[in-house]
């Protein structure tokens, strides 16, 4: 098959792409790299910065629209998959709809029904817009709100979702999100991840446990990553074996080779999965604090492993999940094993790839 997959988050495409490859497919990527991650891509597809860029953005992506048609199948990494207003986008989708196969859209962040989901007040107990029945309150979530349940992007992202051939949900809560609008086009399939290109984490063997954690300074409180910081500086003040490891807004690479000289990762406090960041962490035998709620094992249906150490969005519940890290060091090597098993079985890139032809073929 010829494939093109188009955006990029966290590296999720260019890891299929690597899988779909494996099973012998043509596959291209075009992206931006996800912006200051800068994951690799076939075709770079970054907007720069200034008052033209929208501009000289608006003619590359012209330029390149006749390249993206004869493919069997087209997957689109959000409704909003190029750095485009919404409004703009509806001449390309529908460009891309009628010179290809097959066109899906990738439920994998931020979008009409992710927003819709967490403003409920009953798809899930807490999410990044609700506690209980209780909602955040910030100007990021008011906008996301503006933008996505009233605004262009919202329309956009309905309009794709009903008229494309087949949605994927690459974790729980997309998968929540979509399943009551779209059970019939909707599928969940878990994040791939190359495991051959993943190398064990380099730990030293001195009694002291790294904790580490990336700080996305536009992104801070919407992750919960102030309040786990909060817990973990109370933790590691009484614990003086137990050290932090902080990152920054630094590319991947850096953030990579960081990561690799700690045990334990702290990742989405208000998930109920784990999405690539903890998935990565995973499959290098490091344990992850963040979401590993009862419906992130029953969607894949995992009966036996439980590695993630589950953390609820409240700090001190938080602060006690890590003490009982790190007076317990025997169960950060049980789960490191656990995790490491985890990946094996249910995110390898070439078992997730296979996942996906089949169920683009069934459309």
């Amino acid at each position: 098959m010829r494939i093109l997959l188009l955006g990029e988050y966290s590296n999720v495409h260019w890891t299929l792409a690597e899988g779909l490859r494996a099973l012998g497919h043509q596959v291209t990527v075009v992206s931006d790299g996800d912006d200051w991650k800068n994951y690799p891509r076939d075709v770079n597809l970054r907007r720069g910065k200034g008052p033209a860029s929208a501009i000289n953005y608006l003619f590359r992506v012209l330029r390149l629209l006749p390249t993206w048609r004869g493919y069997d199948v087209v997957q689109l990494i959000n409704p909003l998959f190029l750095e485009l207003k919404a409004e703009h986008q509806y001449y390309i989708y529908r460009f891309i709809k009628r010179y290809n196969q097959k066109v899906f859209l990738a439920a994998y962040g931020m979008d009409y029904y992710w927003v819709h989901a967490g403003l409920d007040g009953h798809t899930f107990r807490y999410s990044d817009f609700n506690i209980g029945k209780q909602f955040r309150q910030s100007p990021d979530i008011e906008q996301w709100k503006s933008e996505w349940l009233h605004g262009e992007k919202g329309k956009l992202n309905r309009y794709i979702a009903q008229t494309c051939d087949g949605i994927i949900a690459g974790l729980y809560e997309y998968d929540a999100s979509y399943r009551p609008f779209f059970p019939d086009k909707l599928t969940y399939i878990p994040f791939p991840i190359n495991r051959s290109l993943i190398y064990p984490a380099q730990l030293k063997d001195d009694g002291q446990i790294r904790f580490f954690i990336g700080i996305q300074k536009k992104r801070n409180a919407y992750k919960g990553t102030d309040i786990m910081l909060r817990a973990l500086e109370r933790m590691t003040a009484q614990y003086p074996h137990c050290k932090i490891c902080k990152a920054e807004s630094i590319p991947f690479p850096e953030y990579q080779n960081m990561m690799n000289h700690c045990e334990v990762l702290l990742d989405q406090l208000y998930s109920y999965t784990p999405a690539m960041n903890a998935l990565l962490a995973m499959a290098k035998g490091i344990v992850v604090v963040g979401g590993g709620e009862p419906e992130n094992y029953q969607i894949i249906k995992e009966e036996r492993l439980r590695p993630i150490i589950n953390v609820h969005p409240d700090e001190e519940h938080v602060y006690q999940q890590l003490v009982m890290l790190a007076e317990t060091p025997d169960l950060i090597k049980l789960k490191a094993a656990e995790s490491i098993e985890y990946i094996k079985k249910h995110h390898d890139h070439i078992h997730v790839a296979q996942q996906y032809i089949d169920f683009w073929k069934s459309k």
